[in-house]
């Protein structure tokens, strides 16, 4: 199982990190959401907590709560420049079909 940051998102994490006192890593996850079921989620770990996944890429922790990690093991985050707006962005292994605008997707175990 793994989660893994391109060189330019684990810079950007990195430099969240750095910034935010009390934080531990970045938290990955998924939420029901979209009109094709699943969406990623990020935000700065605080805190670790029961169930949760840690993967350490150079020094950088990424937490995964254990409801999601089914749904994003494999994941490469990148981060990049979208138009006028800066994101994350997922290639997620799990994902077999994603909605129109890409805000969400869904997973072979969704169609059962």
């Amino acid at each position: 199982m793994a989660v893994s940051l391109t060189p330019v998102a684990f810079a950007r994490v990195q430099k969240f990190v750095a910034q935010t006192p009390g934080a531990l890593g970045l938290r990955f996850g998924v939420t029901r959401t979209g009109c094709s079921g699943w969406g990623h989620i990020t935000d700065l770990a605080r805190d670790e907590r029961q169930g949760d996944t840690v993967f350490e890429q150079d020094g950088v922790r990424i937490y995964v709560d254990a409801d999601s990690l089914g749904l994003v093991d494999g994941t490469e985050i990148d981060f990049g420049k979208h138009g006028l707006s800066e994101t994350f962005t997922f290639r997620n292994p799990n994902a077999t079909a994603e909605c129109g605008c890409g805000e969400s997707f869904t997973t072979e175990a969704d169609k059962a």
